[in-house]
């Protein structure tokens, strides 16, 4: 074999053609283009396109199987224009359960009483320190809607008597805010409970201190939530879990599906990693050998910003 027949054949090893693949193909921007056919152009894309696509096949699925859904955020979602979203499907009730943090609960009660801002990512924090201004990324937040907050807030802690549990302690809250805007309003009038087991890690939780210096019975319960949404996940026929971001609102959702042997379906977006052994950047596969998941293709984790990529799901499963 000489070497021009030596290197052709480490170069070009004969290959086998797969069956039942879809070509590689985008979107034809010479034809007309819409929201929906762009999405579809998706499916044959490749790279991340490709499993968004995919993402929303799995939704449709829970949804047309009529899976309890299992939602989770961070709050820097609710910081966002996301905020709106969430609140669009808990209006509809087109989720069942809530997952989030203190500041995914106070941030939308906060935006009833004044608005969020656009800031830049870049703005010195000795600056808006001076000026009373705090960031979460390029979001403003001046303190006076915290000092509003306090004032709607301490009202409904002097009335709390008993120990309550944080998923009691939202529905209180959407309920008092009285406000077709929040989330936690709809949650309260369509039944849709919301887990907070990290309730105190947030300007809920700086106030609560304050307040116990003059009421030092006052107690949050969060035993009873754990048995609460653990019992809604071993009831369920079928659940489906979909979470944006990471750290405790993804565990305590796959956690609670645990105890039914394990999640039917399960879509991840977030842009943590697993190198460091995080569950934040656990894939659906680690899940899985803890029985969190079950065992099928029904499960994914897509690497994005939320921002971006939430609302085309939203509209692909839930609006269209």
């Amino acid at each position: 074999m000489d070497y021009i027949d030596k290197f052709k054949k480490n170069i070009l090893k004969e290959s086998e053609e797969p069956d039942n693949l879809e070509k590689i193909k985008g979107i034809d921007f010479n034809k007309e283009v819409n929201i929906s056919n762009l999405i579809e152009s998706y499916k044959t894309t490749g790279h991340s396109a490709s499993e968004i696509y995919r993402v929303m096949d799995i939704i449709k699925e829970m949804r047309k199987e009529k899976c309890i859904i299992f939602f989770g955020y961070t709050s820097s979602m609710v910081s966002s224009g996301l905020r709106d979203i969430f609140k669009y499907l808990a209006e509809h009730k087109m989720i069942d359960v809530i997952v989030t943090t203190a500041g995914g609960v106070e941030e939308d009660i906060i935006k009833c009483l004044g608005p969020f801002l656009l800031g830049d990512f870049k703005l010195s924090g000795k600056q808006l320190r001076d000026k009373g201004i705090n960031r979460i990324g390029n979001i403003l937040v001046p303190n006076e809607r915290y000092i509003k907050f306090e004032d709607f807030l301490i009202p409904i802690l002097d009335k709390i008597k008993e120990p309550i549990n944080p998923s009691e302690f939202v529905e209180i809250l959407g309920r008092e805010i009285d406000n077709e805007e929040s989330i936690y309003y709809w949650c309260y009038k369509n039944n849709i409970p919301v887990f907070c087991p990290a309730l105190t890690d947030g300007s809920i939780g700086d106030m609560i201190y304050s307040y116990l210096f003059k009421n030092p019975d006052f107690k949050i319960d969060i035993a009873n939530d754990l048995k609460k949404i653990n019992e809604i996940a071993m009831t369920s026929k079928k659940t489906g879990v979909i979470i944006l971001g990471s750290g405790m609102v993804k565990h305590h959702i796959v956690n609670a599906n645990l105890m039914r042997g394990g999640s039917d379906y399960a879509v991840y977006l977030n842009n943590a990693q697993e190198f460091d052994g995080s569950d934040a950047g656990a894939l659906p596969e680690e899940a899985i050998s803890w029985g969190k998941i079950k065992p099928n293709d029904k499960s994914i984790k897509v690497f994005g910003d939320a921002t971006i990529l939430f609302p085309l799901i939203v509209f692909e499963c839930f609006k269209r």
